[in-house]
């Protein structure tokens, strides 16, 4: 990336859907590290952006590519980084990073032996209070953990039907932004007991779980609802040993301690956190792999109990 390292880098992006609309268009427009050079959709593409519709023929174009960021569903997420990887670009991947755990290390292992810079995002782990959280759980024994991420699948995911096929992740798209938070603050690993997942009838991923576990000798619970309607909850309550509280809100962009909201900082938002860390992973050759908030959601999937709930439609 020597040359690269004089210019912005030119990223092609992968999926014109809506995350990629909301976020992460935005964020590399906004970005002096970032050119967007071209797009592979099959169905969309960005107003004076070369676009194709598939990644190969993005790929085969010649755009002098140095990276390419991901934000297609997680189903077949190996067969479309596969040919960046081969053409030894940088590769970003939108949450969750693939649909089954093999697929996610499989490409980790190819961009390893490749040499190539890999990114796996999570993009609530730049939220606000984050970092703050974790130097609080650092500082003491946390005993109770208890999530509440609650949202209106209609509002966020519209007519996306593919979230609640198999592979999909349902809930869990959502909720794996929680535990990404988790993997991220707490300095024991959360470790799952038991769970259970509401599968409307006729979907192949669920609408709502629980789930139960430890994370060292803290007591781990949540609950996910993908049927929330009103206000939207995305929460994280933490308690240590001696009753001290601190609580994540708004999906860590609010923070209170002991029911007291915390000042906040000025922030520039998740996405232009994400793809500020990019380029420096881009520029410096390096790799940033975690796979902890997908492991989570496997565990849940093998622990859980399926219960067949009333058929859904958007």
């Amino acid at each position: 990336m020597s040359e690269a390292s004089a210019r912005p880098i030119r990223l092609g992006l992968v999926g014109i859907g809506k995350i990629a609309r909301d976020q992460h268009i935005p964020a590399i427009n906004a970005s002096p590290d970032f050119e967007l050079a071209a797009t592979a959709s099959r169905s969309a593409s960005v107003d004076g952006v070369p676009g194709y519709r598939t990644i190969e023929e993005m790929l085969a174009a010649g755009h002098d590519l140095d990276a390419v960021s991901f934000c297609t569903p997680p189903v077949g997420r190996h067969d479309l980084v596969s040919p960046a990887i081969a053409a030894g670009l940088a590769v970003m991947i939108e949450k969750p990073p693939a649909a089954t755990l093999s697929e996610a290390r499989a490409m980790t292992r190819a961009a390893e032996i490749a040499g190539i810079p890999f990114y796996t995002s999570w993009h609530s782990r730049a939220a606000r209070h984050v970092e703050d959280a974790r130097s609080w759980c650092a500082e003491r024994q946390v005993s109770r953990i208890h999530v509440e991420w609650r949202e209106d699948i209609r509002q966020w995911h519209p007519g996306q039907e593919w979230i609640l096929e198999a592979g999909g992740f349902g809930v869990f798209d959502p909720g794996i932004n929680a535990l990404s938070i988790l993997t991220a603050i707490l300095p024991k690993s959360v470790v799952l007991s038991a769970a259970t997942l509401d599968v409307p009838r006729g979907r192949g991923a669920p609408i709502a779980a629980t789930l139960q576990g430890t994370s060292g000798d803290a007591a781990f619970s949540a609950d996910f609802d993908f049927l929330q309607t009103g206000e939207q909850t995305w929460s994280i309550h933490l308690e240590d040993a001696a009753g001290e509280t601190l609580s994540l809100i708004e999906g860590a962009g609010a923070m209170t301690l002991g029911g007291e909201r915390q000042p906040a900082s000025e922030d520039s938002g998740e996405y232009p956190h994400l793809y500020a860390h990019f380029a420096t992973l881009v520029r410096e050759g390096r790799s940033d792999v975690d796979l902890s908030p997908l492991e989570l959601v496997a565990d849940a999937f093998l622990l859980g109990e399926h219960r067949a709930t009333e058929p859904f439609s958007f």
